[in-house]
Formats: structure tokens, sequence, C-alpha cells
């Protein structure tokens, strides 16, 4: 399938910012499940920094914009030919060791909520047992934008019973990592829901690591498997960790972040 993606982030500020130093993960991941056809990210007033592929594989580019800033528009467009590959990510060049994933974070920390919905899935294999949490995740937070934020937690998620797809791969990255099983937090597109409707933000899903197989991707907010509908950006610990876009400004002022997203089919 052939995606074209058109994202604009905006930034302003109430008063205008002495400079702003970014961190993007934009660029979609290299594996044999995705070839980029043409991608270009621009930053309105902003310079190229160094850029350098990290440990999990994604690109890191740094961009700095010099004061006085008020207003910044971070835009990605272009075009990715996807595979669908079942959700495992093939191909994919790395150097962090699969263990280190079962790290606990903020966000992906373990309650008795969370340890009771881990312990109520089951599978022949740890493949098996993984859908089953992903199952379980599905079952257990319905979808429902506006009930969550940011910063909220799997636990409270888990407790709410409604969040979005950056919580259900927070609770899945968590009963994972008490199962025993490496989890990590990936971020990208999605063209569409498992329904066909339009899809209109960045998407968030989850990868556990199975032996035999490696990462493998699982989307509990459309009970599906990554496939060609998707594109991959970089992943994390969390959401905070693998966030497409980080950075900091220098001067005190209130910001407010305006996000669209399109992603659409085009013919090959």
């Amino acid at each position: 399938m052939r995606l074209t993606v058109d994202h604009v982030t905006r930034y302003a500020y109430d008063h205008p910012v002495r400079s702003v130093v970014q961190s993007h993960r934009l660029s979609p991941s290299v594996f044999a499940g995705q070839k980029v056809i043409d991608w270009e990210v621009t930053v309105t007033g902003g310079v190229k920094g160094a850029q350098h592929r990290d440990g999990a594989g994604d690109l890191v580019q740094g961009w700095t914009i010099a004061g006085p800033v008020s207003e910044i528009a971070v835009a990605v467009r272009g075009t990715v030919e996807t595979t669908d590959l079942a959700g495992v990510l093939r191909g994919h060049r790395e150097t962090v060791p699969p263990d280190c994933y079962l790290r606990e974070t903020t966000p992906t920390r373990a309650d008795v909520a969370l340890v009771t919905l881990a312990r109520s899935a089951s599978g022949e294999d740890l493949l098996q047992l993984a859908h089953a949490l992903s199952a379980a995740v599905s079952d257990a937070i319905a979808y429902r934008p506006g009930v969550t934020h940011a910063h909220t937690t799997a636990a409270e998620a888990l407790a709410l019973g409604e969040g979005v797809c950056q919580d259900h791969a927070h609770a899945l990255i968590a009963v994972a990592r008490i199962r025993g099983i490496p989890a990590r937090y990936v971020s990208g597109y999605l063209s569409a829901s498992a329904d066909g409707s339009a899809h209109e933000a960045a998407h968030a899903w989850a990868e556990l690591h199975v032996p035999g197989l490696g990462w493998v991707g699982f989307d509990p907010a459309n009970r599906a498997c990554p496939d060609d509908r998707y594109i991959r950006l970089g992943s994390g610990f969390d959401a905070q960790d693998a966030a497409p876009i980080r950075g900091i400004a220098r001067g005190a002022a209130v910001e407010v972040m305006d996000v669209t997203v399109a992603v659409l089919q085009t013919a090959q």
C-alpha cells in the first residue's frame, strides 16, 4: 500500500521566547515493511543540527530555532510504500538488547489491578500469550477520546476503563512486563481504523518481543497487529520516550500546541 502523510504541529507562545531547540523522531523506520518514496520535514525558521541513529534504530534529528520566537510550524510530508508483515518488525537493525525493555517507567508502573489483568491472560506459548494480553487490554479499556490526558498512567486508564491509543499502549506494555515479556511504545501513523473509518491523529501501539520472531506489534485500540495501513516512526519505553517531537524553549512563556494529521492511501 502507498500512503501519503501530511502532518503539521504548530507551537504558539504568548510571549516571544529567546530560542527553541527540538529533537525529532519523524523519519519512518527502516525495515522490511516500509519503503520511503519521498519524505521531508521542515521547521519554520529552523536550522538543522546533528543527526544520529540511536540504539533502538531510530533516526534522531536536531533543530534550532533562533529567537525571538512566537510561533513554530513543524511540517512532515511524504509518501511511504508499506507491506503487511502481520506485525513482525522484520529487517530492523538495532543494538539495544530486548531485556532493556523490561524496565518499569512512571506511565507503565503496575498496580494491583494491572497485575490482576496480566494474570488473567493465558496462552500455550509466548505469542499466544501476547495476543491474549492485547485482547485483555482491549476489553478492559474502551476507546474514548477526551477522558485522559498526556500524563495519564496505565493504572489510571485501567481504573477509568476508558482512554486513547496512548493509554492502550501503556497498559499493554505494563501487563506484558508483568508477565516477563519485553515491551515498548511505538509512535507512527495509521491511515484508517479497523472498520475503515478515517483516523484523525498520529497513532501509537506497542511491540512485544517474542523469541524466534523478534519484535511483534500489537494495537489494542484497534484489536489488530500493525499491517500495511501503519507507518512506524520510532519507539521508546513509553510515550514521552518515543515522542516524535521533543524540545525546550528558552524564556518564560505559555506554549500552546495544535496538531493536524492526514494519512491517505494513494495509487501505486
